[in-house]
């Protein structure tokens, strides 16, 4: 298999199973909506999804390491010269910051989930199992994987844009919808940032899933290009 059309099935697989582990994890967990609700609710739906839904966030965290495997191949189909090493980076970071984010899911919050639930706590002590829920929720949920991720995915694909624009691997076509996706991501990740902190952007809000949607087929396109 050559280094094209490994490029194309890693970057037509990625959207996939990330869309994919995401519907799932809305029909088992209403997410992402269940992570603005109370602490209580989240834990209590996390405990009640068992080791099925541990399994089901341990799947949708592969699709960073997809993201990586997918940065990679196409900065070798673009060749590493000019913009390419540094939009490589980003693609790894973007992934890597990804999965960072989406492993507490996997060997955090099981162990808070089934402490908030023991009945011989004190309120006391449960609301302490509750503030360390909601300070690795907003580190690691809203500062690492959310910030970061939609930063670092949105330089990369901006960056990735500019190289297939300059390159000679690919048309020009698929440069262009990379540029504008990956400034939009890159100016949706300060949803919670600043003066947005507490209540968080409502636009960005609104246009981080429209942007993914269109994030998604955009990669579909490039590996369909690749292969065809």
């Amino acid at each position: 298999m050559s280094v094209d059309v490994a490029a194309g099935v890693v970057l037509i697989g990625a959207p996939l199973w990330f869309n994919a582990t995401f519907a799932l994890l809305g029909r088992r967990f209403d997410y992402p909506d269940i992570l603005r609700r109370p602490t209580a609710e989240i834990l209590e739906r996390f405990r009640a999804g068992g080791s099925s839904l541990i399994l089901l966030w341990w799947a949708f965290m592969l699709s960073g390491l997809l993201l990586i495997a997918g940065a990679v191949l196409l900065g070798q189909v673009l060749g590493f010269g000019g913009i390419v090493p540094v939009a490589t980076s980003m693609g790894v970071l973007a992934g890597l910051v990804q999965m960072l984010g989406l492993l507490r899911w996997v060997y955090v919050v099981p162990g808070l989930a089934r402490a908030y639930a023991d009945t011989t706590l004190t309120p006391e002590q449960r609301e302490v199992h509750a503030a360390v829920f909601r300070a690795l929720h907003q580190y690691l949920g809203v500062g690492v994987g959310e910030h970061l991720g939609y930063l670092f995915t949105g330089i990369w694909s901006v960056l990735i844009g500019v190289g297939v624009i300059q390159g000679t691997a690919l048309p020009t076509w698929p440069g262009w919808p990379g540029v504008v996706i990956g400034a939009g991501l890159a100016v949706g990740s300060a949803e919670f940032l600043g003066p947005n902190e507490e209540r968080g952007w409502g636009l960005a809000g609104a246009a981080i899933p429209l942007l993914y949607i269109a994030w998604s087929l955009w990669l579909l396109a490039m590996g369909i290009a690749l292969i065809a």
